[in-house]
């Protein structure tokens, strides 16, 4: 298992995560990213936007290794086509 840290950001205000979590693979650093992002939105209340909201991934380098958003864009079934 490695170590990485949760930090949320909306690009001008950040929670950091100095603690981290220890997370087994990429699959599971996905599902506590989404974690993350579902306790800070509980956290810091319902009616906030959450749209510009990001859970940045990082190792204990430093190094950013995953972005989750907070909120996922709908993809329209033209959207889907096109793509």
């Amino acid at each position: 298992m490695t170590r990485y840290r949760f930090h949320c950001t909306n690009g001008s205000e950040c929670i950091l995560d100095a603690e981290g979590s220890l997370v087994r693979g990429p699959e599971a650093l996905a599902r506590r990213a989404r974690e993350v992002a579902e306790a800070a939105k509980g956290n810091l209340g319902a009616g906030a936007d959450w749209a510009a909201w990001q859970v940045s991934v990082h190792d204990l380098t430093g190094r950013r290794v995953w972005v989750e958003p907070f909120v996922r864009r709908a993809v329209s079934g033209r959207e889907a086509l096109a793509a």
